[in-house]
């Protein structure tokens, strides 16, 4: 389903509303202090600042709402949770803006200032909400009526799949399922859903249906005989962005993992693809590109003299790049300081490993330091990278790991970085054996994913940078 013009819909309804709540805002504190402002209006029409309000603020609105994941899964929005994601960014926008702009005006006392606040909070609020709630509302209402679609496939092909279609198309309102086919677990001559569904392969087939169909969501309802396999399907849609959704056990149900998003519609528990939310993401790709911008400034003595060290170390280039994988399979190219000379892999790639011949002196003390490790703020600034995130491998070692842990893909679903879990524990792995070791610490990241545990790796990176202890 094509959401730009959703997207853009909602777009220009914030903007709207923030050059109404600014405009408003604005009148209304000129109103306190000249009574007669409406018979003066030109005054304010002549004024700069209202201008350059009316210019900027609608802009760091937008991308306030950006940040906050306003305009993700956009067909799929709930209104009383609009409601509390929109209190929230207002909130969190109008202190900023109160801050930066109000707080250095002359306002007679603090009454005023809390007056500016309340009035600036309510007109932003109630425009914005007002207008997103008559967008979702009409959105919502073309969900129920089956007029908006989400492509999706059953992954099961008897009973509980029959069952579950069943309960879905037989929706009072719709909850927005277009079903394309079914996918089966286990080979059989006769699968009951084909009287329903087109039959678009097993379970080995998926991403290759999800592709074809264009598909949004994945509900899993396998039956009890089937139960075994629910972790390997559950590994092959980790590569891809749709919604899982599974039918729920009564267990389920007692422990409330079973969640529904209206009255009418089918109990199941939904796996969301979001690792992180969407406001934490922003906020790590900020922290991103700040970082590597005050890193590459403030360390270039470092970065000077880590050259030096290398050309003077041995013959050969200062830098070394490698083609390294990244998200989603996709390759990049990864700087580091050469600490290696320059024949390190003539007989093909090779790990380093302790007392590796290979590694120069001056090699072996960066390494201790991760002074090599300073060109990949580069990569982070292009978005190949992040600061904090499994350690990116070349093809030739994945292709053997994968041999041994079938779940290193699951971290193909994020960007690789300059440290991560696996490196402040483990360090360097000489071997694919420990390569597959240092996974756990991985995939423990993977699993338990935030700005605090992104804050912690690194304050542990620094002291093991500051102290050398580095493997």
């Amino acid at each position: 389903m094509n959401k730009n013009p959703q997207v853009v819909r909602y777009v220009l309804l914030d903007w709207l509303a923030a050059v109404l709540a600014w405009g408003l805002f604005y009148l209304l504190r000129k109103l306190k202090e000249n009574s007669h402002i409406f018979w003066q209006l030109q005054d304010i029409f002549d004024d700069r600042k209202f201008w350059v309000g009316i210019l900027i603020i609608p802009l760091f609105w937008l991308v306030l709402y950006i940040m906050a994941g306003s305009y993700r899964r956009i067909y799929r929005k709930a209104r009383l949770k609009e409601l509390g994601q929109t209190l929230s960014s207002v909130l969190i926008g109008v202190i900023i803006l109160f801050f930066v702009l109000i707080l250095d005006d002359l306002i007679s006392s603090y009454k005023a200032y809390y007056e500016s606040f309340f009035v600036l909070f309510f007109l932003q609020f109630g425009f914005t909400y007002s207008f997103r709630l008559m967008l979702t509302t009409h959105t919502v209402k073309k969900v129920h009526k089956r007029e908006i679609g989400f492509n999706t496939i059953i992954v099961g092909s008897n009973g509980n799949a029959e069952k579950i279609y069943q309960d879905i198309s037989s929706e009072v309102f719709s909850s927005g399922n277009k079903f394309v086919g079914f996918i089966n677990v286990h080979d059989n001559r006769h699968f009951k859903m084909s009287k329903y569904l087109p039959h678009l392969g097993s379970y080995r087939d998926l991403n290759k249906a999800i592709r074809n169909e264009q598909v949004e969501e994945v509900i899993i309802a396998i039956e009890r005989s089937e139960k075994d396999t629910i972790q390997r399907i559950i590994s092959e849609l980790e590569e891809s962005s749709v919604i899982i959704k599974v039918i729920p056990m009564i267990q389920d149900i007692l422990f409330g993992s079973v969640k529904v998003s209206g009255i009418f519609h089918t109990p199941l528990i939904e796996i969301s693809p979001d690792l992180m939310p969407a406001w934490q993401q922003s906020i790590k790709r900020l922290a991103d590109v700040i970082v590597s911008l005050s890193g590459l400034l403030f360390l270039s003595p470092i970065f000077l003299f880590t050259a030096i060290g290398v050309k003077l170390s041995s013959p050969g280039n200062i830098l070394y790049k490698q083609q390294r994988i990244g998200k989603k399979g996709k390759t990049f190219t990864m700087y580091k300081f050469r600490s290696m000379v320059t024949d390190a892999e003539k007989d093909g790639p090779q790990l380093s490993s302790d007392n590796d011949p290979r590694v120069t002196p001056f090699g072996s003390f960066i390494r201790k330091v991760r002074l090599d490790e300073i060109p990949q703020f580069y990569s982070v600034l292009l978005g190949h990278m992040s600061l904090v995130g499994p350690r990116p491998e070349r093809q030739f070692y994945i292709s053997q790991i994968l041999e041994k842990a079938p779940h290193y893909r699951l971290l193909l679903k994020i960007k690789p970085g300059i440290t991560s879990w696996g490196q402040v524990k483990f360090g360097y792995a000489s071997s694919v054996d420990e390569m597959v070791e240092r996974l756990q610490y991985d995939l423990l990241y993977l699993e338990n994913m935030s700005l605090a545990m992104d804050l912690k790796i690194m304050i542990y990176t620094i002291l093991i940078v500051l102290q050398g202890r580095g493997k």
